[in-house]
């Protein structure tokens, strides 16, 4: 046996192996053998079949198993020796009457190599990084969503100003049909909101999305559209009024403060605002991180340039797949997936160059801190320690959590280092705001 590789440029290679008869010709044979043993063949005894018949019969399907074989083990060996970064699988390249009866068998794969690059966390860039706060408007809009939650819901006969109405959102030809509950105040223009004042259960009301509500987005939760939708989307909807109702809004005492957040923690106005405000910019934080993630991820695609072998590519992903794919289609999945690839070399990288490795103690103890959290949410804030170690061995047996769990760990790492090496500049923002910058707006 012989394998030899051909370098055609950084990117691609030629593995040629060779086998001679000694190679495979003995397993061939014992593979035969075990055949002639057990083969039932009209006018001849079991296990006394000439082996002539048995080579004719099975001969060339056992060649082709036991060189295939031979080939994927001496290839795979080959390739762990020689350390090679490869994307994708070796192709072989399919030879035209090959000759099998040959004194050595030649076998060309084509390997498609990983790029040399490097990756520049701390180069120039326009990255910020969102300290995201709840204002005094948002605050406001939270403590009167929390006297309508616990204050008396009221079914009323007709529309006005402030009132809730469950109804359904449609247009057929824009695929919008949602059922929801919107306030009247919700639309953005007193023209939009007095069309609706005055209507009764059963009655219809024609709006057009353009400009419907102070943001867009809310088309998003409202209509139910989809965000790549959103943008310049003008078309009637017509709304069925199901039901109409208005809130008697809860009074802000003691009794209500108590049952937000137990006995004695709030006793004012302004602490509630407080611990409004304190667990709003908790949640905040991943939201903003998230961000600042994203926009890493994008600034390193953009500024780490090296070259892939794409005609390799996408020829493997011709066969890649549990379907095969034509070569145009292989053009648009490469088309659609290069910038994931990068991304993925890159990542590799960047794990790799900062040790950022993970090991079953810090996904444990990741696993542990989350149960205790969860548990915590449930009212259980000192669970004992037995119960949170039976629930942590039930979560890591299932290796799909493992591996979810294991990739948030690297996320945190990952955002502990883009936080450490990236420069960036920091910006303080209302949430609104926030989502203004989130979308580009």
């Amino acid at each position: 046996m012989n394998i030899t590789r051909n370098n055609v440029d950084a990117l691609n290679a030629i593995v040629t192996v060779e086998l001679a008869k000694e190679d495979y010709q003995g397993k061939v044979d014992q593979v035969l053998a075990n055949y002639r043993k057990n083969a039932n063949v009209p006018g001849f005894r079991k296990g006394a079949v000439p082996m002539s018949l048995i080579e004719k019969q099975y001969g060339k399907a056992v060649l082709f198993e036991e060189v295939n074989k031979v080939l994927q083990e001496k290839l795979n060996a080959y390739l762990a020796e020689e350390k090679l970064d490869l994307l994708g699988n070796p192709l072989p390249k399919v030879t035209d009457n090959f000759d099998w009866e040959a004194a050595t068998l030649k076998f060309d794969f084509e390997l498609g190599l990983a790029p040399e690059f490097t990756v520049d966390l701390s180069s120039k860039n326009k990255i910020t990084k969102y300290t995201i706060v709840a204002d005094d408007a948002m605050l406001d809009e939270q403590v009167e969503y929390i006297q309508k939650q616990y204050g008396k819901l009221i079914s009323k006969e007709v529309v006005a100003e402030g009132d809730d109405m469950a109804g359904v959102f449609v247009n057929e030809e824009a695929g919008i049909n949602s059922e929801v509950t919107i306030n009247v105040d919700a639309f953005r223009t007193k023209t939009n909101q007095k069309k609706f004042i005055g209507k009764k259960v059963g009655d219809t009301v024609t709006v057009n999305t353009k400009g419907l509500f102070d943001d867009d987005h809310k088309l998003m939760d409202f209509l139910k559209v989809d965000h790549d939708a959103v943008h310049g989307l003008e078309v009637d909807v017509v709304f069925t009024i199901n039901e109409i109702n208005t809130t008697e809004k809860a009074e802000l005492n003691q009794e209500l403060f108590d049952k937000l957040f137990g006995e004695g923690v709030v006793t004012t106005l302004d602490e509630l605002k407080a611990k409004i405000k304190e667990d709003a910019e908790k949640q905040f934080v991943a939201q903003a991180d998230q961000k600042f993630m994203n926009d890493v991820i994008e600034h390193v695609i953009e500024t780490t340039n090296f070259d892939l072998p794409a005609t390799f590519l996408k020829k493997w992903m011709q066969t890649a797949g549990e379907t095969p794919l034509t070569a145009e289609q292989a053009e648009e999945e490469y088309t659609k997936s290069e910038k994931g690839l990068r991304y993925q070399l890159i990542e590799g990288k960047i794990i790799a160059e900062n040790n950022l490795q993970i090991n079953f103690e810090e996904v444990k103890a990741f696993t542990t801190d989350l149960i205790k959290k969860q548990m915590a949410q449930f009212g259980q804030l000192e669970p004992a320690e037995a119960d949170v170690e039976n629930i942590v061995a039930r979560v890591m047996s299932n290796q799909e959590e493992v591996r979810r769990i294991s990739e948030q760990v690297m996320n945190d790492k990952m955002m502990a280092l883009f936080s450490e090496k990236v420069s960036f500049k920091t910006k303080e923002v209302s949430y609104k705001d926030f989502m203004k910058e989130m979308y580009g707006e």
